[in-house]
């Protein structure tokens, strides 16, 4: 047995469905009260004081979606370092090495982890005597010109009741893509990022890299709700900067508990390795936005550290948000009643006779229900749009989760009838569409070019040649100024002084 193979209307009127489960199926107040789930799991750009200050470990976003392409497969996506500038060198974006970076699943909705796929990461370097990330342009990833260069391994563990039962090693030394430099560091990048995808047994595949950061909304909404006057929306903060991202495809009959119960809960972690060797989580995410608008300060780092099982004690955090209080007050939108049960039932359970398992344990992950076909024609605001296979049955890179998470908390499924959003209805690039899905990362070469200047790299290409160690020179000096000729006085000054800081540096080191 190969380690992935395992046995086993309208919107208005899926609002009306769904507000109908409330009520027949929805929580006493009894069952509110004996709620026993495991912690919460966030959409977290920087959404907790510990976790801002140490980017590598921040995990921004969850998606899981079934695979379009491949319906017979689920497609995981995770991504971590937020706010990645492109052109941010020369110390580009890695994953960290003494962290766990894991995806996990719950089968059978008990708030506890059945399957964990742990990735674990380890760095590089041809040649620590420059600072270059790559010294030459990068045509593939075995490129002798890619100087820091990372490889994973991906374990896959199987648990019951909280203990391992089996661990398998289901991938190793596996090549991750590296940061976009620019067009003349990877003048195709595409290449690169096809070259990181790794098939897997049984039909699944790993990709781990850099990409465009598929987050897309107004982030300004922290300016006092967008200046308190909605002047500020529609602009995709998250517009040009990338991510790191995880993304494994498995076979769906792999993860499920069986052909009868195809709901899943999903939600990611970190573990960062402690000074006395101990691998300690501070980072977790499921549903977006928990930790960022519903968790308030007191309880945003405890979150981070803790498990669906334990989230009781976020309870009330969802039962009694903030967010509607403030938006009533700067907005005059009267806040629905509380307690809010129908919060409860949709990102807590699941939304009954859509995502929600048989005998669910009330917790904090991502819900998905892995036999409901991928929609032909995704819609942006998915269950809320008459799309079942969108948001929040799990969450699909185009899904528009601000407008539809800010509509539910306003009330949509209590009657109160809204269109509030904040003018961003898509991603500033196009998704791709096979694995890995996620858009290709935008390039550090993003800006306009210099007067004078057409764009070759023909001069850049040579530098590699002027790093190489004494003794293999020879006339190298002379051909990177040859190089240069054409390049204009610009290009003679660069080299110039790219040769200065070779000599000085090789006389130091030879």
């Amino acid at each position: 047995m190969t380690p992935f193979s395992r046995t086993g209307a309208g919107r208005r009127s899926i609002a009306t469905a769904i507000c109908g489960a409330l009520a027949a199926g929805g929580l006493a107040a009894a069952g509110v009260t004996a709620l026993e789930p495991e912690a919460a799991s966030a959409s977290s750009h920087r959404e907790a004081p510990l976790i801002s200050g140490t980017p590598q470990y921040d995990n921004t976003d969850v998606y899981a979606f079934v695979s379009p392409d491949k319906p017979d497969t689920t497609t995981i996506v995770a991504n971590w370092i937020p706010f990645e500038e492109p052109a941010g060198g020369p110390n580009f974006f890695t994953f960290a090495e003494d962290a766990q970076y894991d995806l996990r699943i719950d089968s059978n909705g008990d708030a506890k982890e059945d399957l964990l796929f742990r990735y674990t990461f380890k760095t590089h370097t041809k040649n620590d005597k420059t600072f270059l990330y790559n010294t030459g342009p990068v045509e593939s990833l075995d490129d002798p010109d890619l100087n820091i260069t990372q490889t994973y391994d991906l374990e896959l563990i199987k648990l019951k009741n909280l203990k391992a039962v089996s661990k398998t090693k289901v991938a190793d030394d596996v090549p991750v893509a590296p940061s976009n430099v620019g067009k003349a560091s990877m003048p195709d990048y595409n290449t690169l990022r096809k070259q990181a995808i790794h098939k897997l047994a049984g039909g699944a595949q790993t990709f781990a890299g850099q990409a465009d950061d598929p987050f897309f909304l107004d982030l300004r909404v922290f300016d006092l709700l967008y200046g308190g006057n909605l002047s500020e929306v529609g602009n995709d903060t998250l517009k040009g900067y990338n991510v790191n991202s995880i993304a494994l495809q498995v076979p769906n009959s792999f993860i499920t508990q069986s052909h009868d119960q195809p709901v899943v809960g999903i939600w990611s972690t970190t573990q960062r390795k402690n000074a006395q060797g101990y691998f300690a989580q501070v980072s977790r995410l499921g549903n977006p936005l928990v930790n960022e608008v519903v968790n308030p300060l007191k309880d945003k780092d405890k979150f981070n550290a803790s498990a669906p099982r334990d989230d009781a004690q976020f309870l009330e955090n969802v039962t009694n948000p903030e967010l509607p209080k403030l938006i009533e007050a700067i907005y005059k939108i009267p806040a629905p009643a509380e307690p809010r049960n129908d919060l409860v039932d949709v990102f807590l359970k699941g939304v009954k006779d859509l995502n929600q398992p048989p005998h669910v344990t009330p917790s904090e992950q991502l819900r998905l229900n892995t036999s409901i076909k991928p929609a032909a024609k995704p819609k942006r605001l998915g269950v809320l749009d008459g799309d079942t296979a969108g948001f929040p049955n799990g969450r699909r890179l185009t899904d528009d989760v601000i407008d539809a998470s800010l509509q539910v908390v306003e009330g949509e499924l209590l009657g109160a009838k809204n269109d509030l959003g904040d003018a961003v209805d898509k991603n500033d690039k196009k998704f791709e569409k096979a694995f890995p899905y996620v858009a290709l990362p935008t390039e550090g070469s993003r800006g306009p070019l210099a007067k004078g200047v057409d764009g070759g790299n023909d001069v850049r290409s040579q530098l590699g040649d002027a790093l190489q160690p004494a003794g293999t020179q020879g006339s190298d000096d002379m051909r990177l100024i040859a190089a240069s000729a054409g390049a204009g006085a610009g290009g003679i000054v660069l080299i110039g002084a790219a040769l200065m800081w070779w000599r000085r540096m090789r006389n130091r080191a030879y």
